[in-house]
């Protein structure tokens, strides 16, 4: 564990309009001290001389009902004193919807060392969908960079699903992680049944019923991690098994007769808590998919336990494979089954999954 001391903070204020890549460079000035350099106006990250390593903190304020930012003013502290006098500490906060998409993409573009999400697995949703443009890396569009920007998170969020599954990036690590380099974590993309409209996902992304209930939970932040029994019983109202076909890897169309719900996880848990992919591992480059069949209403309070602690695949009527794509429609055409990634509301089918294998490096 790294003991540093001392580290110099620069608050950037940060109003984005389109990626800075595609805005014209602006001029360098000088920073706060004689061996800094500040870019002023364009977002988030700093950019440091060779001897200074730039770390960009997406706080989401309103993230927990506001516990986020109360927490976050508690660690600025902490940063000061074990980050070190070589780390550059620049935080930005968000003000809405994908506001941390557009403050990752300029700190990639700006060559950031790392982005760090701060808040739950909406923050981190963001953060991880701001290191692609159109389909490709944000890295990759600038010449100019020396290296990968990496992934980190501290999970100050309602339901920090994916740090159960990867851990907590704790701040000592960082420094450490950054001298010593990053492991390499797959990044699940989301497209329609044309394979345009691409979005990415880092957790899980899942369809019908999970999905339909994490869109209401949504709604209902405000209770913690209660807002996820709410958003269950909500969706119950009304709620049908819908028969569906998926295509695994590009073969042949296979009929689900009477899904309840399909999750395809590239880490293990969600809706607070629940190990629902137990086998995914967000490093191995296959993402699990688990479905859910015939299931009742009852079936769910009896069983609810399995599925908290993973042990739900040797129940009736649930199935579990490896895969690398998998495209997945309904029968009925109705165009109202829900789709949601990492507890954000996409749409509806058809949709298609599919792995990018160690897309990114991240801080562990």
């Amino acid at each position: 564990m790294l003991l540093l001391s001392s580290c110099c903070i620069s608050v950037c204020p940060f109003t984005a309009k389109q990626p800075s890549f595609l805005r014209t460079p602006q001029r360098i000035t000088s920073g706060l001290s004689s061996d800094r350099m500040i870019l002023r106006g364009v977002g988030a990250a700093a950019v440091s001389s060779s001897t200074l390593r730039d770390l960009v903190f997406v706080v989401n304020p309103q993230g927990a009902n506001g516990r986020t930012a109360k927490e976050w003013k508690k660690l600025l502290p902490y940063l000061r004193t074990r980050l070190g006098k070589d780390c550059n500490v620049c935080e930005s906060l968000t003000t809405g919807p994908s506001h941390a998409i557009d403050i990752t993409r300029e700190a990639i573009r700006d060559g950031a060392d790392a982005v760090i999400a701060v808040g739950g697995d909406g923050t981190l949703h963001e953060v991880v969908n701001g290191f692609f443009w159109e389909g490709k890396p944000v890295s990759s569009l600038n010449s100019e960079a020396s290296h990968s920007t990496a992934l980190g998170l501290i999970p100050l969020g309602t339901g920090s699903d994916f740090a159960r599954t990867f851990g907590t990036m704790i701040l000592v690590k960082l420094w450490t992680a950054l001298l010593k380099g990053c492991d390499r974590v797959d990044v699940g993309v989301i497209a329609n049944k044309e394979g345009r409209d691409l979005h990415y996902f880092i957790n899980v992304a899942d369809v019908h019923l999970s999905a339909k209930a994490g869109f209401y939970a949504s709604k209902y932040k405000k209770f913690g991690n209660l807002c996820y029994v709410i958003g269950a019983l909500q969706a119950f109202m009304g709620h049908d098994n819908q028969d569906m076909r998926i295509r695994v890897n590009g073969g042949e169309w296979e009929l689900y007769p009477q899904v309840t719900a399909l999750c395809v996880g590239n880490a293990k848990y969600f809706g607070g808590g629940m190990k629902i992919t137990p086998n995914a591992v967000p490093g191995n480059g296959n993402l699990e998919v688990v479905v859910l069949q015939y299931f009742k209403w009852y079936d769910f309070v009896l069983k609810l336990h399995k599925l908290y602690n993973g042990t739900h695949l040797s129940v009736n009527n649930v199935s579990s494979r490896s895969v690398q794509s998998i495209e997945v429609e309904e029968i009925s055409g109705s165009g109202s089954i829900y789709v949601q990634s990492d507890g954000e509301h996409l749409g509806f089918l058809p949709r298609k999954f599919r792995i990018l294998p160690g897309a990114i490096d991240i801080i562990s």
